[in-house]
This record gives structure tokens, sequence and C-alpha cells, in this order.
């Protein structure tokens, strides 16, 4: 009895003298936001409230979420991609096109072990030419380069841009142009949201919740050449950003009945974009028309999201070089849209929105605690 009393008394000095610590750092945390925040400014519960809120955020996204439609949502959500028809002028297209002839020596084939393909597949072609991949564009000094810059917040491509990676999309992949001459190979097929043992892949997955799209990883293809039936190119085996088992090894090489029966080629015009989930599985067929096949592909990721590593610390000094500010704005890190994070709502050359700026008081308290600003 004597044991138990003991450590009554025990437990209750401990929860008293700890209640005391709490309200004593309460009273100092109160004393320092009263201090920060403006006269006639929320204060208390409100103000946490205020801090936490994405409503603010949400709205600036909503803005250019209008501007995607049901249909757009609807068919994204049902094959796991989207063809938007004509965003490019044909002034648009041929500036990038005369700045790829610039610079289409720089071009890389890929051949050995760089090759895409297995011998004698499907997707190998005539078994030598390479594709050609080609980078860069975006450090390009000239108007060609303003071609490829534009694209990251192109008016007609921030709804769906932010429909499919959510307000404060940031660009992951440095563009990448492919360039495929007749006979060239293609891509066997890959992606998708389980990896060859069955197992979720937590790095390219596709969520669909109360209407609102998630991407981990959102691939935009900008085409820059026609692209008839039976051409090749890029292709997709529609539905599977769901599936819920691991692809056949079979049909990987876009062979046999399944290949026939679900590898499906979308027929492009030169100034479209295609958009399509990396938790889709798609590839690329061999390249069978005499013209050559030219796209740029960009790689697109929400607020909070990385997959490349192409931005730390930093993007070179001559990818950001030329710049404007809404295109600076989908260069950002990864970080959450309340920490400051600027949010495009019409692309172009607006000046970004902020949606609901962290206030000056919780900066302050970060500062104090952590020595920076963002905790």
């Amino acid at each position: 009895m004597a044991a138990l009393q003991l450590l009554r008394r025990s437990c209750t000095s401990h929860l008293a003298g700890g209640a005391n610590f709490v309200a004593r750092r309460w009273r100092h945390t109160q004393r320092f936001a009263s201090s920060a925040v403006p006269a006639g400014g929320p204060k208390g519960a409100e103000a946490a409230q205020e801090f936490y809120s994405d409503e603010a955020v949400t709205k600036a996204g909503q803005v250019a979420l209008n501007r995607f439609t049901d249909e757009e949502r609807y068919l994204f959500d049902l094959n796991g991609f989207l063809v938007v028809r004509g965003v490019l002028s044909p002034a648009e297209v041929a500036a990038a096109n005369d700045a790829m002839d610039a610079h289409q020596e720089d071009a890389q084939e890929r051949n050995g072990i760089l090759r895409n393909t297995r011998l004698r597949t499907p997707f190998a072609g005539d078994g030598s030419s390479g594709r050609l991949d080609l980078g860069g564009m975006l450090a390009w000094p000239s108007a060609g380069g303003d071609a490829f810059r534009s694209l990251l917040a192109h008016p007609k491509l921030v709804p769906a841009l932010t429909a499919l990676c959510g307000p404060g999309y940031r660009m992951d992949h440095l563009p990448l142009g492919i360039l495929q001459n007749r006979g060239s190979e293609g891509f066997a097929l890959h992606g998708g949201p389980l990896n060859s043992e069955g197992q979720f892949n937590p790095t390219l997955q596709y969520r669909c919740m109360n209407g609102t799209l998630f991407n981990s990883l959102l691939a935009m293809s900008v085409q820059l050449s026609d692209h008839e039936a039976g051409d090749g190119g890029f292709c997709v085996v529609r539905g599977s950003h769901k599936q819920n088992f691991p692809m056949p090894k079979a049909f990987i090489d876009g062979g046999g009945e399944l290949g026939e029966a679900h590898v499906h080629q979308p027929v492009t015009r030169a100034g479209d974009v295609v958009f399509f989930s990396e938790a889709t599985v798609h590839g690329a067929m061999p390249w069978n028309a005499e013209h050559q096949r030219r796209v740029v592909l960009y790689r697109f990721a929400p607020a909070t999201v990385a997959y490349s590593r192409a931005y730390a610390p930093a993007w070179a000094e001559a990818v950001r070089e030329h710049l404007t500010p809404a295109q600076r704005a989908v260069l950002e890190p990864p970080y959450a849209a309340r920490l400051d994070r600027p949010v495009l709502t019409k692309g172009g050359d607006e000046k970004p929105d902020y949606g609901a700026p962290r206030p000056e008081v919780k900066k302050a308290f970060d500062q104090a605690v952590f020595g920076s600003r963002y905790f």
C-alpha cells in the first residue's frame, strides 16, 4: 500500500510539472505571436486556422482548373492519356522545328547497350538505327529557345497541367527532344503503377479522389511532326494506369495477340500535345514514315513530388537565364503550396499568384526556432 501511495504521489508530481512546462511554453508562444501579428490581424485559434488553410491556394488553382473540361477529365481517367489538339500554332511549330534544325548535330544516337528495344522484336525497327536524343533547348538563347520555354506555362497547357498535377505543378525532368528517322527503333513497353514483381511502385502512381486527379509523374509530349496511323511513334496500353497485376513479359516487346489487340498508337498532328501518366504502360513503335519523327517530351510533377534530381542543388543558370516569372515558377523545387509557392492561373506573361502567402509571424517564429524562415 505504501508503495502504491508513493507511485501516485510521483505520477501527480510529474503530471503537474509537465502541465506547468506546457503552460510556460504556451505563454511564451502567445507573447511571441501577439507581438508579431499586425494590429487588427487574427489572434489565437483563428490565426492558427488561417495559417494552415489551403483554401486560398486551391482557389488560385481553380481559375486554371475551370478550363479543363469534364470530357478531358473523363478521357484521361478512362485511358491514362489525353490528346489535346492544336495547342501550338503553325508559326510556333515552325519556330520549334527551326531551332531543332539548328541543333540537330548535337543529337545523340542510342546504340549498343543504350538501345531501348531487344533485337528481332516488333519494336526493334531495322535493328541498327537508334533513336536520336536532343537536350538543352531551355538554354538556347534564341527565338527557337523561347518556343520551348513557353511550353512550361503556355496558356493552353496550364489548365491540363494544373488538373493533372495540382496547383503549383513543377517541371521534374529537363525537356528531351526525340528524333526518329525511318527504320529507327521504338521503345519497349514500360511504366505502370507496379514493378516487374507486381509490387506497388510509389514513384509512378495515378489516383482520382472526389473528382481530383493525381499523377506522381506526368509526361507531356509536344508533337512537332505528324503521326499518321501506322507511322509508329508513341503507343500506349489504354487503362493500364489502374492495373493490379504485372504486365506479362511476353507483352513487353509489343508482339503477339496481346500487342495486336491492346497496344494503341494515337494519330496526331504537329501542334498537338499528348499528356500521359507515367503510371500508364507506354512505349514507342518503330518509325515507318519517310519524314523524321519529332517530339519534345516534358515531365511534370505535383508541388511536393520529385523523381529526377536535376533541380538539386539548383537548375543550371543557363536554364534559368531566359525564363519569364511564370516559367520560373514552374522550376521551383518541391515544397508545399502553402509555403509561398507561386501558383499559375492562366500562364503566358502572368505574374504568379501566391494563393495564401505564409504569414510573417510564422516565418519569424520558424526563424527563431530553426534559424530558417521555413521549417
